[in-house]
């Protein structure tokens, strides 16, 4: 059975600079029960990024394990780890990370193609994805013809279009303003309310973190809880 909650037991992950070693998570142990909305909050380089990661199985701990569900990560062989990422985790970057020579709907299309889901049926999730997000009218414009916000909401059509039952968010209102930011994180809650997906939220945005029904402060590669706001609690 996999419920989609994560369990994430002592995560310790360092990285070598030149002859220094660059401790980035301590020991760090979370636990976000399905369908529920956890945002992580700390400075810039705290770890927030490193720890989505390792939740979502992009990159590996140098201790301490992670569950998704009854599911043990480091179990998981490389190819194993690739269709647990593509079927079963919604990574939403900051930074878009869409290829420059797909259109909109090709690259939202592409995880389902990953998935092997037919052409046909691919294109019908991908189209129905972004008329939600507010572009039916831009499937056919490159990266580069879109703005900030609509390359954002292309990245969040695409990190549905497997339906995966976890979304990993890193700043996913962080390049944009203040309305589009709002537009985003309402559809975010719209879908988890719909799907009960979990979503965990690496934010510097007090408003997306007021939403949250918890608030993870991450300090010097540890956590700590902050009381939620009442907001939250809606």
């Amino acid at each position: 059975m996999n419920d989609s909650g994560i369990r994430a037991t002592g995560l310790t992950k360092s990285y070598a600079l030149g002859r220094r070693t660059l401790e980035v998570l301590r020991s760090v142990d979370l636990e976000v029960p399905k369908g529920d909305f956890v945002a992580l909050r700390g400075a810039s380089g705290a770890g927030k990024s490193t720890l989505l990661h390792l939740l979502g199985g992009l990159d590996r701990p140098d201790r301490g394990e992670v569950w998704v569900g009854q599911q043990r990560l480091a179990g998981f062989s490389a190819a194993e780890l690739t269709r647990f990422r593509n079927l079963q985790v919604g990574f939403i970057f900051q930074s878009y990370h869409l290829l420059p020579e797909l259109d909109a709907l090709e690259n939202v299309m592409l995880p389902a193609r990953m998935a092997r889901i037919s052409v046909a049926d691919a294109r019908e999730r991908a189209t129905r994805l972004l008329q939600r997000v507010g572009l039916g009218e831009r499937l056919e414009h490159l990266p580069a013809e879109l703005s900030g916000g609509e390359q954002q909401r292309v990245a969040l059509a695409r990190c549905l279009v497997n339906d995966p039952p976890l979304i990993l968010a890193d700043e996913p209102t962080g390049n944009l303003d203040s309305r589009t930011g709002t537009a985003v994180l309402e559809l975010l809650l719209e879908l988890r309310a719909e799907r009960g997906r979990t979503l965990v939220i690496a934010t510097h945005d007090s408003a997306v973190a007021a939403r949250a029904q918890r608030v993870v402060e991450m300090v010097d590669g540890r956590l700590a809880d902050l009381a939620p706001s009442s907001e939250s609690r809606l």
